[in-house]
């Protein structure tokens, strides 16, 4: 690999714009040492989104957050142009990956700020929550090296984030038995991929104390109707260009998209 201690985050934000305006992937092996921590990459997706216009001067109204364990949980703000409803057609994305990720999506009922986040347990902050869906996660990235690209230049690429199609929202039930919850997804032709209980956190509300806190971290206060994706429940299955996709929650819905 060709390191260059030299790379600063500056030239990691100028390569993700180029690859997200061109469409064309970045080589990210001489930016490998550009970022130290986290933080560094939580500041390069910032700066990508505002300097593609994203936001505008509000917070991001989608994020994605989640992680192996809590310790692990990481976060991104989404995009505005790939959240959509479902039945999705993204052909019209540059989509190179097509990674599958089967998730329940959680929306905010009220305005969130860091004073009120700092407060919150899992318990607190899924009290907030007004409504679920069903949601499929399509995970891509603008590095050429895709997955072998350093894991602080993925989280820079919005968590190697594509595009996130929600389905139907249903009035949220924080007591529900998310250890009995059954998902079933439909990946072209292959075989169904069915899970029961396999959230890697146990439940999709444990993301919420840590994203809340990190949407808030520097004054912004998220709205009512703010959308979290939570983590996905059948790790990462690969789709093709032509594939049609479906996901299915016992109880809670589907959504449906096509490549």
């Amino acid at each position: 690999m060709t390191l260059n201690p030299t790379a600063t985050a500056a030239e990691v934000v100028s390569a993700l714009c180029a690859a997200h305006r061109t469409h064309q992937p970045a080589d990210s092996r001489g930016l490998a040492e550009a970022l130290a921590t986290p933080d560094d990459a939580y500041a390069v997706q910032l700066a990508v989104g505002r300097q593609l216009g994203w936001w505008a001067d509000r917070p991001a109204q989608a994020w994605k957050s989640g992680g192996g364990t809590l310790d692990t949980v990481t976060h991104a703000p989404l995009s505005p142009a790939g959240v959509r409803p479902s039945p999705a057609d993204l052909r019209d994305l540059p989509l190179r990956r097509r990674g599958i990720e089967a998730e329940i999506a959680l929306r905010l009922g009220v305005a969130v700020d860091a004073a009120r986040a700092a407060s919150l347990d899992e318990t607190a902050a899924a009290a907030l929550i007004e409504a679920l869906a069903v949601s499929v996660e399509v995970v891509d990235s603008r590095w050429a090296e895709g997955p072998a690209a350093a894991p602080l230049l993925r989280l820079a690429d919005g968590q190697s984030h594509g595009a996130l199609v929600l389905g139907a929202w249903h009035p949220f039930a924080p007591e529900r038995d998310w250890s009995a919850q059954r998902c079933v997804a439909r990946v072209g032709a292959a075989a169904p991929v069915e899970c029961r209980g396999s959230h890697p956190l146990g439940r999709p509300t444990a993301v919420l104390p840590a994203w809340l806190r990190h949407a808030t971290r520097d004054g912004a206060v998220l709205p009512a109707g703010t959308v979290v994706t939570t983590g996905t429940w059948v790790g990462l299955l690969d789709a093709q260009a032509g594939d049609t996709v479906t996901v299915a929650f016992d109880g809670l819905g589907e959504v449906s998209l096509r490549f």
